[in-house]
């Protein structure tokens, strides 16, 4: 892929790290909801199944367009359906950056939890095997090809390193409801 000077599984790496960190949340080992809900139990009510589909979804939905947008034609055919990216061609990279920076920070809401509850976090697995290297290797693939500057490299991280902030006042202003 010429977009990628050579890396094109890395535009698709973030979306296969969040199918298996999904997994691990939900699936195997699981549990990830009753951990989050002791976690930050004043957030508990705000802690739902509905929810966590909702954002899982849409997450994975985020992934798939940022790697779609990533690609020659910014297109991919699938089922004979034509999938373009909702990811402008010249955002592309930086949506990239700011998607890995949301994977690292996930990384490091899972291990600072997991640390503080003295309880294996589900997720913090995957988070810290697959979210950080990848986060670090696209940063220093995309800066080093020159396919972004410093700058914008730093405002993504800012953006996407961001999440637990906003999703955090998003969980206060559902507890009050």
């Amino acid at each position: 892929m010429e977009s990628t000077g050579g890396a094109g599984w890395l535009w698709w790496a973030p979306f296969g790290a969040a199918v298996l960190h999904i997994g691990e949340e939900f699936v195997y080992p699981g549990g990830f909801a009753s951990w989050d809900r002791e976690y930050r139990p004043s957030f508990r009510n705000s802690i739902t199944p509905g929810l966590h589909l909702v954002v899982n979804a849409l997450f994975l939905v985020v992934c798939a367009s940022v790697a779609i947008s990533g690609m020659p034609g910014a297109a991919i055919v699938v089922a004979g359906l034509r999938l373009r990216s909702a990811v402008p061609a010249s955002l592309s990279v930086p949506g990239w950056l700011a998607l890995a920076a949301l994977l690292f920070s996930n990384a490091v809401f899972h291990a600072v939890g997991t640390y503080r509850t003295k309880r294996l976090s589900p997720g913090v697995r995957t988070g810290m095997l697959l979210y950080v290297p990848l986060a670090l290797v696209g940063y220093w693939h995309f800066i080093r090809a020159g396919q972004v500057s410093a700058v914008a490299a730093g405002v993504s991280a800012s953006l996407g390193g961001s999440y637990h902030l906003w999703a955090s006042l998003a969980h206060r202003w559902r507890s009050r409801r």
